[in-house]
């Protein structure tokens, strides 16, 4: 199938992806520095007394969720109106990425944005499922980089990686 793009749609496509790369950079740190560590229940309550790895563990949230909202409101939705698609609710958005192979599996994406409420709130009050809440984000955020790539693949099909590299050389 070929597939033909709106040209006028494309600079606003192409600085959605250059940020999302910049927010995987970000959330790819946090994941490497937080999951060198040994996480069970014993880390998880130490979070309380330990600064430093409660600095870690919100860095991660934070990059985690700040990474999803970019791709759910941003990055696809801008991707999908490069090929005249106007979804309307998140949901939408997701379906057409599932169609377009951009999201292996939308009830996935949608299960780790459940994931980020319990991460800001539960590890105050129920550590195992704060840690198994954790776990789970450790493993969605392979996903969440997996999108990115995909959307990346996406746009070298249109021959707008050219582009992008050009916009970037033109800002700095």
């Amino acid at each position: 199938m070929s597939l033909r793009f709106l040209a006028e749609y494309a600079e606003n496509a192409l600085l959605a992806l250059d940020l999302a790369r910049k927010e995987v950079s970000h959330l790819r740190y946090s994941h490497s520095t937080l999951f060198v560590h040994s996480i069970d229940s014993a880390w998880v309550l130490q979070l309380a007394s330990r600064e430093d790895l409660a600095e870690k563990v919100e860095a991660f949230v934070s990059r985690f969720g700040r990474l999803q909202d970019h791709i759910g409101e941003k990055l696809l939705p801008r991707f999908a109106a490069l090929l005249d698609e106007s979804p309307k609710s998140l949901l939408d958005v997701l379906a057409y990425a599932e169609k377009m192979e951009w999201v292996e599996c939308a009830e996935e994406f949608v299960g780790a944005r459940k994931l980020r409420n319990l991460l800001v709130h539960e590890y105050r009050s129920d550590a195992e499922q704060f840690l198994q809440a954790l776990m789970a984000a450790r493993e969605a955020s392979e996903m969440l980089f997996g999108i990115v790539r995909s959307v990346e693949a996406q746009a070298l099909v249109f021959g707008l990686a050219d582009q992008s590299n050009n916009s970037r050389d033109a800002q700095a």
